[in-house]
């Protein structure tokens, strides 16, 4: 049986490797072409997910593969079992040296967000590792996440996703909801900060992708917390494909999610 947490660390080392060779924002910065996924493909997101595609392939297992790059790629015989990978999650922030980014890979037993059962997020700026398994809690640094859940009501609402122009639209919707506002350029890492307790409620404005999503949501349900799609629900039936994008709303109830939403709709 393969050892997904042990892939997951050997991966982090590949794309640090990747960040040495490629320093600055000059080397990091070019974009090469359109990914797969739609979004431009710079030069650290293509080293960085040949690395760990690579590490992948060399398991031998059978698994379909999906990343925001490459798009869907069958390994072995593929079959059921999916492996959904982001190398560089706040790409922005890691073009630019920000220490604010994270890789993410889910490991699912069928193809929607529920049939998930293994997710990892690390972040390449704290060396924070969070980890989940479903049905056996959230982890971090390898010790159960037990840390004080998100408030009742919202304290900091963490948008991701987000322009000058996207938060400009909508800040003033959810003046009265949110008593502050952190934008931080990591959705994976916000909802594992969620997780953690350390803000109240993730919010994408932009429509997000299976590929940002499977690893940190594991997290997420596993504290018992609450997380939905605001365009195009229910969470747990959402494909694990690259087609399917929604905005996604987190918090610690049903009912704030459902305040958050309304007030973006």
């Amino acid at each position: 049986m393969t050892d997904w947490l042990e892939v997951c660390r050997l991966c982090v080392a590949d794309i640090r490797g990747v960040l040495e060779r490629l320093p600055t924002r000059d080397e990091r910065e070019p974009v090469l072409r359109r990914g797969e996924g739609g979004d431009d493909t710079t030069a650290i997101d293509q080293e960085a997910e040949d690395a760990v595609v690579a590490r992948l392939a060399a398991l031998g297992e059978d698994f379909v593969l999906g990343a925001g790059e490459l798009g869907e790629r069958a390994f072995g015989s593929g079959g059921v079992r999916r492996v959904v990978v982001d190398p560089v999650d706040g790409s922005v922030n890691a073009k630019r040296g920000i220490p604010f980014f994270s890789f993410s890979l889910a490991v699912a037993e069928g193809p929607a967000m529920e049939d998930v059962t293994f997710g990892y997020v690390y972040d390449f700026g704290t060396g924070e590792e969070w980890t989940a398994a479903r049905g056996a809690g959230a982890t971090l640094r390898g010790e159960p996440l037990r840390a004080p859940p998100p408030k009742g009501t919202i304290e900091i609402l963490s948008f991701e996703g987000t322009t000058t122009h996207a938060i400009a639209e909508r800040i003033a919707r959810v003046d009265g909801l949110a008593g502050r506002v952190r934008v931080m350029g990591s959705l994976a890492l916000s909802l594992c900060h969620l997780a953690a307790g350390r803000v109240d409620a993730v919010c994408s404005l932009k429509e997000a992708r299976s590929v940002d999503i499977a690893a940190a949501q594991l997290l997420v349900r596993e504290r018992g917390l609450a997380i939905e799609l605001v365009d195009d629900p229910p969470f747990a039936a959402a494909p694990l494909d690259l087609v399917t994008r929604s905005r996604v709303v987190a918090a610690g109830t049903d009912e704030l999610v459902d305040a958050v939403a309304r007030a973006l709709r």
